[in-house]
């Protein structure tokens, strides 16, 4: 049977070392699996599984090599990669030797970025099927397109890549480092860049590549002509492939890359209906685990998160964003803060439930779930408008719902703009979550709060007085009169007037402490429900309620 290849140290330095980087020190062992990407910090203890490749951002000299390279084999690490060129001397090597961990030296100009991007899309070969079953298309395990484009390039004497309509790389073969510079600039930044597509789309190469059922041949675009042929599935173009070329392609091997585009497309094919299944499976396994049950320390297991502390991050999206804009922000985002999260812990779960985003964090610290979930924020900017709540850690899985229940409080604290924060623990917001969830029983039973506030509004909306306001920024500054005038704009004298007026018409002792923090959560439960009998009976009246802080109610 036919088996999925591993991902091994051999193969990625066949793929990637002549474009990206070299074996400084040691002797790299070709069948040694590699597991992931971490990200060298010296202040933080990183949870990964044996196997990563450890990238040592700003490591330089030989003494900070070497002490990486022992923290790198505490970890079980593959290799260790540091910025070239690198001379090993006598300490390096003897790190080196003393570990096995093998240093490779990163190719000046790459960044580090890139470096992290094209070792996880090696590692992120499709697990659906060919995993468990064995699964091949025309002798290439299931979905793998680095193996079969590594095929390609070797039939057609020539690097080659495979590429999505918009110009991504989903794919690319070894001996990049024969190309010219727009394809590996190409491979850099797994897109082809803008300039390149501008000189195409000018010289009609997109408009032939697409009209044509065979491959194309374009010279005089670059440094070195190309071969290409688009990938289809019936009337759909799935993406293209490109080939570097030295020449005119044969009779013979133009029908070899007709060919290879077919198989290509259903790689293609399998690939997108793999991830459909992969991502509705891990979306049932998170949904079991967070609603709890039998089956959830099963459910658990299966997702990698049944023996390590985790804890439950529930986002939504917020904003006035039209339906059908919301609702493609809503997808765009569970893709990228799975992508954020699985940087730092590979097993992180991440998927959409109920019109929220869900994600399992394993980690013993809320607080670092708190700064992840900040820097996510942080990165997507004001292109899409989120806030985040944060659970407790739960010690085991079948603890996981009490965790997805704090972030769904807190969370709903944050949807309300009743905090400015936009992460919050429920520890963050517990009083405005005891608010929400009073008002959630104003609303059930029909019971509007009456007493003082409810006189005073009342009387507002009657005699178009400024009761209520007064009331609330008197004490929002805690009886200061003169500033709560300021508040208000008006001058002390007439404050100082409304304040006994509306002693009188709401009949509250302003000197009695029960009375004012009557009126205070009043006051802020107005605030807190805007469709419940509250907010109908204020609006029966022409009654805008009056915001949580300044002038509260």
């Amino acid at each position: 049977m036919t088996t999925r290849s591993r991902a091994v140290l051999g193969r990625i330095i066949d793929d990637l070392g002549s474009t990206l980087f070299e074996v400084a020190a040691g002797e790299p062992d070709p069948e040694r699996e590699v597991t992931g990407v971490l990200i060298h910090d010296p202040g933080d203890e990183p949870a990964h599984p044996p196997g990563a490749v450890v990238l040592g951002v700003a490591v330089y000299g030989s003494s900070a090599i070497a002490t990486l390279v022992h923290r790198a084999a505490a970890l079980a690490a593959s290799a260790v990669v540091v910025r070239g060129p690198l001379a090993a001397d006598a300490e390096i090597r003897d790190a080196v030797a003393r570990t096995g961990v093998v240093v490779l030296a990163l190719t000046p100009g790459a960044s580090w970025s890139q470096v992290a991007t094209l070792l996880r899309s090696l590692l992120a070969v499709d697990e659906i099927g060919s995993a468990q079953t064995g699964e091949t298309l025309d002798g290439a395990p299931s979905g793998d397109l680095f193996a079969l484009v590594n095929a390609i390039a070797a039939l057609l004497d020539g690097p080659v890549t495979v590429e999505d309509r918009s110009g991504r790389v989903l794919a690319f073969s070894s001996r990049q480092d024969e190309a010219d510079e727009p394809r590996i600039a190409t491979i850099l930044d797994r897109q082809v860049p803008a300039e390149w597509l501008r000189i195409l789309e000018e010289r009609g190469a997109f408009q032939a590549l697409y009209r044509s059922e065979g491959p194309v041949y374009l010279a005089g675009v670059s440094d070195m002509p190309r071969v290409a042929i688009a990938v289809r599935a019936g009337d759909e173009i799935l993406g293209s492939i490109w080939v570097v070329v030295r020449g005119p392609l044969s009779a013979e091997l133009q029908r070899s890359l007709i060919e290879a585009a077919k198989v290509v497309a259903l790689h293609l094919l399998r690939r997108r209906a793999g991830a459909d299944v992969e991502r509705r499976l891990r979306t049932d396994l998170l949904a079991t685990v967070l609603e709890g049950g039998p089956a959830a320390v099963d459910a658990a297991g299966r997702l990698g998160l049944a023996h390590q502390p985790a804890c439950v991050l529930a986002l939504a999206v917020v904003g006035d964003a039209a339906p059908a804009e919301r609702t493609a922000e809503e997808h765009r985002i569970v893709d990228a803060l799975a992508l954020h999260l699985a940087a730092v812990h590979p097993r992180t779960a991440t998927a959409r439930l109920g019109g929220f985003t869900y994600a399992i964090l394993p980690t013993e610290s809320d607080a670092r779930a708190v700064r992840l979930a900040e820097e996510f924020l942080a990165r997507i900017g004001g292109r899409i408008e989120a806030v985040v709540g944060i659970g407790r850690v739960a010690a085991r899985a079948v603890d996981l719902p009490s965790s997805r229940a704090d972030a769904d409080r807190a969370l709903r604290v944050l949807r309300s703009g009743r905090s400015a924060l936009r992460v919050a623990r429920l520890c963050d917001v517990y009083v405005s979550s005891l608010l929400v969830e009073v008002a959630d029983r104003v609303a059930a039973t029909d019971d509007a709060p009456a007493g003082p506030v409810a006189r005073l509004r009342a009387y507002d909306a009657e005699h178009d007085t400024h009761l209520t306001e007064t009331l609330a920024a008197w004490l929002d500054t805690f009886g200061d009169v003169t500033a709560a005038a300021a508040a208000v704009h008006v001058h002390p004298n007439t404050f100082r007037y409304r304040l006994r007026r509306l002693s009188e018409v709401g009949a509250i002792d302003l000197a009695d402490g029960d009375a004012r923090f009557d009126a205070m959560f009043q006051l802020r439960l107005y605030g807190v429900h805007g469709s419940g009998p509250v907010q109908r009976s204020l609006d029966a009246a022409r009654l805008v309620p009056t915001p949580m802080r300044g002038t509260v109610g």
